[in-house]
């Protein structure tokens, strides 16, 4: 790739509008969290997912700790990404098994930006982390719209959105 990115798959939450594991459920034979991964693989250059552990991808932990939503999620991404001298992150959450391959080339860039109406899915320059650490230890809004907001990041508007499967009800329209 080049671009030193980080891919991070957002896996730690709770599910409880799916009623079970929603990163294992199956789709085309194979976990969402699987298709995410594959997703990401060709548009970065390492993969971790973020609250949890899965097969041999490298886990990092929510920051700083669990239960913070998104954010939690993209602080460890971050932290782990400047920790580690990726330039940036691209992040996107367990439950959006079909990504456009060009998320690099819509959202990459200088600063953070995000597909609109799904801001889980973003690119974010690792000097980021310290502004999150901050926002969280100050026990700022967990919405990612607010956080969003106060860095600038900027909204990208894709042709076709992703399908979030937040229910099972989505996963059987996914499936048709």
């Amino acid at each position: 790739m080049g671009n030193n990115v980080l891919g991070a798959i957002f896996a730690g939450g709770q599910a409880r509008r799916f009623g079970a594991d929603k990163a294992e459920a199956l789709f085309e034979g194979r976990a969402l969290i699987d298709h995410v991964a594959a997703g990401l693989a060709p548009q970065t250059d390492a993969l971790v997912v973020v609250g949890r552990s899965h097969g041999d991808l490298v886990s990092v932990a929510d920051r700083p700790r669990a239960g913070l939503g998104p954010l939690g999620a993209l602080a460890g991404a971050l932290h782990h990404a400047r920790a580690h001298g990726f330039a940036a992150v691209l992040s996107a959450p367990c439950d959006v098994p079909i990504l456009p391959g060009d998320l690099v080339e819509r959202l990459g860039g200088a600063g953070a930006s995000y597909v609109a109406g799904l801001p889980v899915i973003g690119w974010w320059p690792s000097a980021l982390a310290e502004h999150l650490a901050e926002w969280l230890a100050a026990d700022r809004s967990l919405a990612v719209r607010h956080w969003t907001a106060a860095v600038g990041a900027r909204g990208v508007a894709l042709n076709v959105m992703p399908v979030n499967v937040n229910t099972v009800g989505d996963l059987a329209a996914l499936r048709r």
